[in-house]
């Protein structure tokens, strides 16, 4: 608990209090207004004159009982144009391909994946080699749509997508899908996790175009492929780990890009436990921050001046009866309350476990230690089986 009473102690609550404070109005006020979680995809029927193909191209890695969903709900799509699907199964050691096996149509095709080459990220090959597999075929699309193997898309999903793409003449167009969010980690971690997400890529700042803010949300993403080709394809971002920042980022200097927020495209991969939501986080954490020990530092002390310090100089101002500390982080922390209930309202969670936010916060900020601990001593993470490296060799 923070002391007060002395020039140490109160002088030092009040300046904490203060950032705090000053922090949550600025990301209230000056970052995009992105709280309010309100880019949506239009839910309006409109028609084109003609409907641009579309390949689907599913990247499968140990997806057994996971994938069998995704494909049904991609094969029973309302488009009226020409779609196909492309699983490429990336080496997997479960039963992924005979799920994949047994749950073809007409319109899907299975490729067995090669294994990763030196400079590769193994999801990054795996849509390298649909992308390749669909240029040997005379009919090229007009978009890729890059789906993960546990998002189950509604019928109308991929007819929405192109609508937007083609109204607004867009080049590519990302969705945050609704993650699981039924355990009591799930609850507490994963609508914080897409808040943390909007923070650091305020989306309404990614759909304006004079703004160089570039993110999106890999597990959805529709692209128009003469774009992806002019931008250089996937061999520009092939040593990415956070992949579909760094294609949002190398396609927006070529047209327009959009992502938003969805309540109807989900994700079904549950997180029972902590260690589930805990291994998924560290394989990106650190990168995130460039490797940068500074970085970190300074990510740990931010998380916590803008979580941990509303509620605790709360707590302290009433217990000593200082009532400007009261006020001042009372402030802070509603200001936090009302941020987050917009994300809430999209996990149609209640609006008490906003009070959950700080202690999402600080498991988030132990999550990124850890990355960053386990970088260090060269103990790479390891996703699906396999480790968190990049063709085979450690992460420079």
């Amino acid at each position: 608990m923070i002391a007060t009473g002395t020039i140490g102690g109160a002088d030092l609550a009040l300046i904490l209090a203060c950032v705090s404070a000053v922090i949550w109005l600025y990301l209230a006020l000056f970052r995009g207004r992105f709280w309010l979680a309100n880019q949506r995809l239009s839910t309006e029927h409109s028609q084109l004159d003609t409907w641009p193909d579309v390949a689907i191209v599913i990247p499968a890695r140990n997806e057994h009982g996971v994938i069998k969903p995704t494909l049904k709900s991609l094969q029973n799509q309302d488009y009226p144009g020409y779609l196909s699907i492309i699983v490429v199964d990336d080496n997997s050691e479960d039963g992924t391909v005979d799920d994949i096996k047994h749950s073809r149509d007409t319109k899907t095709e299975l490729l067995q994946g090669r294994a990763v080459p030196a400079g590769w990220t193994g999801k990054l090959w795996a849509l390298q080699q649909g992308i390749d597999e669909i240029f040997l075929r005379k009919r090229l699309p007009t978009f890729f749509l890059f789906s993960d193997a546990d998002i189950i898309h509604p019928k109308e999903s991929v007819r929405q997508l192109v609508l937007h793409a083609e109204e607004s003449a867009l080049e590519l167009v990302s969705l945050m899908v609704r993650l699981s969010c039924r355990s009591k980690w799930e609850i507490i971690l994963l609508p914080a996790f897409v808040f943390f997400f909007q923070k650091l890529y305020p989306f309404p700042w990614i759909n304006n175009p004079s703004c160089k803010t570039a993110g999106a949300a890999g597990g959805c993403i529709l692209i128009r492929t003469a774009t992806l080709l002019q931008a250089g394809g996937l061999e520009k971002i092939k040593n990415q780990v956070i992949d579909d920042c760094a294609l949002a980022k190398l396609i927006k200097p070529h047209g327009l890009i959009w992502v938003g927020l969805t309540q109807k495209v989900i994700s079904h991969r549950p997180y029972a436990s902590l260690k589930e939501i805990w291994n998924m986080v560290i394989r990106t954490a650190f990168n995130q921050l460039h490797h940068s020990a500074c970085l970190l530092a300074l990510s740990c002390i931010g998380m916590i001046l803008t979580y941990v310090i509303p509620p605790a100089i709360f707590v302290v101002g009433a217990i000593s009866l200082n009532f400007l500390l009261l006020a001042i982080g009372g402030v802070a922390w509603a200001i936090m309350i009302l941020c987050y209930a917009p994300t809430l309202r999209l996990y149609t969670r209640r609006p008490l476990e906003a009070l959950l936010l700080p202690i999402a916060a600080l498991m988030y900020t132990l999550m990124t230690i850890d990355s960053a601990q386990r970088f260090w001593r060269h103990k790479d993470p390891t996703w699906k089986g396999r480790a968190n490296q990049i063709g085979g060799a450690r992460n420079p």
